[in-house]
């Protein structure tokens, strides 16, 4: 059996997405599909902002999240990695932790160099980081539901110009437009005060949260009629 603990690491959580939805994604899931599927449970969340349906926005950004990983595992990308290069325990673009973007009006990316000690452990210690670099008390549902709406398209663009041209400098970019998604997706829930890695211990502790099997033997008509 298949399950994600509380105590997981992002590493082991995209392992264990690889574990019960590789194949499936393999066989029925191209690049597209996956976007696709990431786009509409992002737009399912956001919904649920508009309706001040908490449980409604956590279900579905972390089914987003999971399709996410899922991406990250066809791309071969460590996404646990390239989080940490992006935000070592500081904002990606002022260098600091609070974030001080909006005080200083930050015009230009600072480069940004973290000490290795304190990198995170657990799927948990990387939320609460993120706590720390972007206070959840300093933004509104709805800034942090626009932003996220924003680095998903950013996201979709960085895979489009990769799929376009294939050219491994744009491939490069694929990875950081990801880790500026997760830092958002991990933003909402932080307003919202959800454990993701208890969450994901929930919805996930026996194989495919849905059909209970692993690999997962959900078929792409299910899913694409999936509701949530």
């Amino acid at each position: 059996m298949a399950s994600v603990k509380q105590n997981t690491t992002i590493k082991e959580y995209q392992n264990f997405v690889k574990e019960v939805y590789g194949l499936t994604n393999d066989r029925y899931f191209d690049v597209w599909d996956m976007l696709a599927n990431m786009e509409r449970f992002v737009m399912r969340g956001l919904k649920g902002i508009r309706k001040k349906d908490n449980e409604k926005i956590k279900n579905n950004l972390l089914i987003s999240l999971s399709w996410l990983m899922s991406m990250m595992n066809q791309f071969c990308i460590n996404i646990e990695d390239e989080i940490w290069k992006r935000f070592p325990y500081l904002c990606s673009y002022c260098g600091q932790c609070p974030c001080c973007c909006k005080e200083k009006k930050i015009e230009k990316r600072q480069k940004v160099a973290g000490q290795e000690s304190k990198r995170p452990k657990t799927f948990e210690d990387f939320q609460n980081m993120f706590g720390k670099i972007y206070p959840p008390q300093n933004r509104t549902i709805e800034h942090s539901g626009i932003h996220l709406a924003e680095e998903l398209g950013e996201f979709a663009e960085a895979i489009l110009t990769f799929r376009g041209g294939h050219k491994d400098e744009d491939f490069d970019k694929i990875p950081l437009e990801a880790a500026d998604f997760f830092s958002c997706l991990i933003g909402v829930f932080n307003i919202l005060g959800v454990n993701v890695a208890k969450e994901l211990s929930i919805m996930f502790s026996n194989n495919c949260h849905v059909c209970k099997n692993a690999p997962c033997t959900c078929g792409f008509e299910y899913v694409v009629k999936f509701q949530s």
